[in-house]
């Protein structure tokens, strides 16, 4: 079974600084601006919309769940890349000096679902999460 197209979503989230998100998202990042006006900024987050909207205070931490011992942010975005994308990010991250939630690692090893991910926060604490798989077909793996 062949795998549907994607379609690129679209995430509107707060931040308390737009000036802090555009240097987060599209400078460390990468993330190509689009259209913005004074109270919100859209970003192209690898081929997918996400828009910063201004609203101080809308921001709070998030509770976290367990998994593969670790206590991942309940709400969170993120992207899945390929392994060698994943590896660059984490790099230049870790580069960076970023304060992960979840450093780099390799989670659920030798079962379905092998994945690298990491776990880190925007200027404004959203919790974004990027995750690559050696093999693209257990991203839904049972």
């Amino acid at each position: 079974m062949s795998a549907a197209p994607l379609h690129p979503f679209h995430l509107a989230f707060p931040v308390n600084d737009l000036a802090a998100a555009r240097t987060f998202y599209g400078g460390l990042l990468g993330c190509p601006e689009g259209r913005s006006s004074p109270d919100w900024i859209d970003f192209n987050f690898y081929g997918h919309q996400i828009v910063a909207h201004l609203a101080p205070g809308e921001t709070t931490d998030v509770a976290a769940n367990a998994v593969d011992g670790h206590g991942v942010p309940v709400r969170h975005f993120g992207v899945v890349l390929s392994m060698e994308e994943w590896e660059a990010a984490a790099e230049k991250l870790t580069k960076a000096n970023i304060e992960f939630v979840i450093k780099p690692y390799i989670r659920f090893r030798g079962e379905p679902g092998e994945q690298a991910t990491m776990f880190f926060k925007d200027p404004s604490g959203n919790a974004i999460e990027m995750k690559a798989f050696a093999d693209i077909s257990s991203l839904f793996a049972k």
